[in-house]
């Protein structure tokens, strides 16, 4: 089968590449794949250029120990083990799995959910990492309900283009915060108002929020609180990379760091797939409730291309890639 390869570690056109390798087995345990569409993460992206360096603990200090980046997925079930229940060949699913930017994957079953029949595979595949950290944000750690005044920072990304879309679903009203380019996108997500940074400091805007969904990062820990009502929390979900030391992790650790001693509450996040977000979110997205945001789409052999462009900082709602 076709799968990207990745070898070393650095910029995503000089470390991978597509090549023929033995497709993976279905064991008693697992669900084989056949993988229609794919898409990039930050996640990704910092698995191939190998930063922040302190993420090669788990990784692999000179080489990555998985050499088959890509974790979002969409596609049809091929084959079944023997143990799994609820899946049979035929199925279209969605979910995450690693290795996902190739053809065949090979997964636990409960990494996957069925895809809601409304949505295209490159729909689907845009989902999951992204939309399961919005959900455990916005719903779990900031426990947004109706009548909430919560702000997005960074709107108009992966993360944030589905934040935006959840707060609304549960009642909140919502502020975005995005560049130019990206406000009216921001504002067709449901938005009820949208600060574009370039022209407006939201730090000091005169409003006061019940949450602030942080994805952006870049603001100091005193300039949120100072928008944040007394009883308030600010959940950061992501962090300038701009340390090649600790990268978005800095960002986190001096959320974790200060939360003791000072108020209002703070969380730093990072998100785990469970079967009963994927399925959440597939009603959401079943009801139109939300929809994910597409830029652009490229082939397989085109992964490196959307990593390195992912890196920029730039991609509005998720890169898909087809396979």
């Amino acid at each position: 089968m076709r799968a990207i390869v990745q070898h070393g570690y650095g910029p995503p056109p000089d470390v991978l590449a597509l090549r023929e390798v033995d497709p993976p087995t279905v064991t008693e345990d697992t669900v084989l794949v056949r993988v229609r569409a794919s898409s990039a993460n930050p996640l990704d992206y910092h698995g191939v250029t190998g930063t922040p360096y302190i993420a090669r603990m788990a990784n692999g200090f000179r080489a990555p120990r998985e050499a088959r980046p890509g974790v979002d997925l969409a596609g049809e079930v091929e084959a079944v083990g023997a143990n799994v229940d609820g899946f049979s060949p035929g199925d279209e699913v969605f979910g995450a799995g690693a290795g996902a930017f190739a053809e065949y994957v090979s997964l636990s079953p409960d990494k996957i959910v069925a895809k809601p029949a409304g949505l295209t595979f490159e729909e689907a595949a845009a989902v999951p990492v992204a939309a399961v950290t919005a959900l455990q944000g916005v719903r779990d750690k900031a426990g947004v309900r109706a009548g909430h005044k919560v702000l997005v920072n960074g709107a108009s990304g992966g993360v944030g283009t589905f934040a935006v879309q959840i707060a609304k679903a549960f009642g909140a009203e919502v502020t975005g915060v995005c560049s130019t380019r990206n406000v009216e996108l921001v504002a067709s997500l449901g938005a009820d108002r949208v600060i574009d940074y370039t022209r407006e400091d939201f730090v000091h805007s005169g409003q006061r929020y019940d949450v602030i969904i942080d994805i952006a990062g870049g603001r100091s820990i005193a300039d949120r609180r100072r928008v944040l009502e007394r009883d308030g929390i600010l959940v950061v979900l992501g962090a300038p990379k701009t340390n090649r030391l600790v990268g978005p992790l800095g960002g986190f650790l001096s959320v974790i760091v200060a939360r003791p001693f000072v108020r209002p509450r703070m969380v730093a996040m990072l998100a785990a797939t469970r079967p009963e977000d994927l399925t959440a979110l597939a009603d959401l997205l079943a009801a139109g409730t939300v929809r994910p945001v597409v830029e652009r789409t490229y082939q397989l052999a085109e992964t490196p291309q959307a990593l390195a462009y992912l890196g920029q900082g730039h991609a509005r709602g998720k890169l898909v890639i087809t396979i």
